[in-house]
């Protein structure tokens, strides 16, 4: 029972450690665009605070930023994790799938046009 119960805090675990890897990756790559306006906003409320907080407004805005990504991030690996959600049952997270049959497959600088040929005839 106590090896079970271990299991299960290993997997459960894990299970935390790549989806927060996954999402930061996502937040990274996706969110991109949305860093923009976040920063944009960010700028604004230094600009307003900067007349009630001389010395800290820069700061205080940056930590609430960067806590709130840090919140999304965690909050939402650990909803996942709790939930059971396996990763790699995710159909739109190709990357983390790790297909074997691609790995060996040669790609040359033609391949876009003709490896549609190639899988085709075999």
């Amino acid at each position: 029972m106590e090896t079970t119960r271990k299991n299960n805090y290993v997997g459960l675990t894990r299970s935390f450690l790549i989806w927060s890897f996954t999402l930061t990756v996502c937040l990274l790559v996706v969110g991109f665009p949305v860093g923009a306006l976040v920063v944009t906003v960010g700028l604004l409320a230094t600009i307003i605070l900067q007349t009630v907080l001389p010395a800290s407004a820069v700061l205080l805005v940056t930590g609430s930023i960067l806590s709130l990504n840090v919140a999304i991030v965690v909050i939402g690996a650990a909803a996942l994790a709790l939930k059971g959600v396996n990763p790699e049952e995710v159909s739109w997270l190709n990357w983390l799938h790790g297909h074997k049959d691609l790995i060996n497959t040669p790609v040359y600088a033609s391949c876009p046009l003709t490896c549609q040929f190639d899988i085709i005839n075999q």
